[in-house]
């Protein structure tokens, strides 16, 4: 079998904690940042864990993960 090919937008989105859990980062946090509020702009800093839901579809997306 040839190995499988992982879908280069999900490596460039999504990492893989030591435990397991996928990391992603927030959306709505890359341009027209002025009309923002200050209190969006900083609840957007930093990762989240993918919803358990979305998991497996992401996983698939990544098989050597």
């Amino acid at each position: 079998m040839p190995k499988m090919k992982t879908k280069s937008g999900a490596k460039k989105r999504f990492t893989i904690s030591p435990s397991g859990r996928i990391k992603r980062s927030h959306a709505y946090k890359r341009h027209i940042l002025t009309k923002k509020d200050t209190k969006t702009k900083r609840q957007l800093r930093g990762v989240t864990v993918v919803h358990h839901s979305d998991q497996a579809v992401v996983r698939a997306m990544l098989p050597y993960a």
